[in-house]
């Protein structure tokens, strides 16, 4: 990035992808990669699918953006395909997961409000989170890593250890709105919240008369083998915040929320300049239609196993390298017993991306549509850059 005019937020790897096609990309020169990054979970039907690039196509000949000033025809198409398949009775359309945080804590606080309760604004996380990165959503997550030097934590939200019921119970207070959470944390290292505990969450909002959000921008869209990852739990939320996969690679977000939930935002109370436009809804709904395609979150199912097998093989033939596989579906992670980032340096040299997370972790999260074959590939590659890892630190050793 030397001479670059950008500014300097990202420690880029040295790699620079011109074309994609599925699962692979390629970089100028010519090399090719097996993408088990697919964009941080965002290229939910890989690279270059036909049905996404006819929607976008079709749609840039005809209107780009007039703003939410206007009727939207895709908006309706899209929140009522939504409507149809999930918990959710209202729908808004947003260009990130984070401004679909920004929406879903909004929508809590507002809920209050309106019912004559304006003291209910605090928001109850777990740490290990990562809900974006606006001012809001930095305090929402709580780490101090994204925190530091940005002013002030903003007020009204509250973390709690991950796991710790006593302490989730002793924060509930006079002042809460609601409680945060994701299904799987993705940042945070691939950690599953138990099923059970799900369902207690559920039981305890109803108990405490407090909203369930859900932040699904990573764990939906068919990540896990279901639509969305709390459906394994039997449960549903109040709110959730959706984005990543639901655009394929377009950005798009959403927030889901029930009548009720939604009661407080009335005309006026929140709003958004591009969310929703045209050309996102176009690749919305092109992305729902595939996803939502019979057979197809059966087919994921059975790949997000073959491949959890098959890495579990890995991890068992390389125990200095790895620790266990965690995750659901296509949302995996390999805990590290090497340093993630220099493993990942091997998986590049291997031809295969994978993207770092917390707690040591590699997430391998490639997109839906990956075949067995690809599958087969992606677990030859990942073994081949652990085999290459470990004759390094054979060679280290001996000397």
């Amino acid at each position: 990035m030397e001479g670059s005019s950008l500014y300097q937020t990202y420690s880029r790897a040295n790699l620079e992808f011109v074309r994609g096609e599925g699962v692979w990309l390629e970089t100028s020169d010519g090399r090719r990669f097996l993408d088990c990054a697919a964009g941080i979970a965002v290229n939910s039907l890989g690279h270059s699918h036909p049905g996404l690039v006819k929607a976008l196509k079709d749609q840039a000949d005809k209107l780009w953006h007039v703003s939410n000033v206007y009727a939207i025809e895709g908006q309706e198409a899209f929140a009522r395909k939504l409507a149809q398949a999930t918990f959710a009775d209202r729908v808004f359309c947003t260009n990130s997961g984070a401004e679909a945080l920004e929406c879903a804590i909004k929508t809590a606080r507002r809920y209050f409000y309106a019912k004559g309760e304006p003291e209910r604004i605090d928001i109850i996380t777990f740490e290990g989170a990562f809900h974006g990165r606006t001012l809001a959503t930095i305090a929402a997550g709580g780490q101090e890593k994204y925190l530091e030097g940005f002013g002030p934590k903003a007020p009204g939200f509250i973390q709690v250890p991950f796991g710790d019921h006593e302490a989730l119970l002793a924060a509930i207070g006079d002042t809460t709105a609601g409680l945060l959470i994701e299904p799987i944390q993705g940042e945070g290292g691939i950690r599953p919240v138990p099923t059970e505990y799900l369902r207690e969450l559920r039981r305890l909002c109803d108990d405490k008369g407090i909203l369930l959000i859900l932040d699904e921008v990573q764990t939906g869209v068919g990540r896990t083998g279901k639509l969305f990852a709390h459906e394994w739990a039997g449960i549903t939320p109040d709110i959730m915040a959706v984005a990543k996969g639901i655009g394929g690679g377009f950005p798009l977000g959403a927030c889901l929320a029930t009548e009720e939930a939604a009661s407080g935002m009335k005309p006026g109370t929140h709003g958004t300049t591009y969310g929703g436009n045209p050309l996102a809804m176009a690749v919305g709904n092109a992305v729902l239609d595939v996803v939502l395609a019979d057979g197809f979150l059966d087919s994921v199912q059975k790949k997000g196993l073959l491949l959890k097998q098959k890495l579990a093989a890995v991890v068992d033939g390389h125990p200095a390298i790895f620790e266990e596989i965690r995750g659901k579906g296509l949302m995996l992670g390999l805990k590290c017993r090497v340093i993630n980032t220099e493993l990942l340096s091997h998986f590049r040299e291997a031809g295969v991306l994978a993207v770092g997370a917390g707690d040591n972790v590699l997430r391998i999260m490639p997109p839906l549509t990956i075949t067995e074959a690809e599958i087969e590939e992606a677990v030859s590659r990942i073994d081949q850059a652990a085999t290459a890892m470990e004759a390094g630190l054979e060679r280290g050793a001996a000397e």
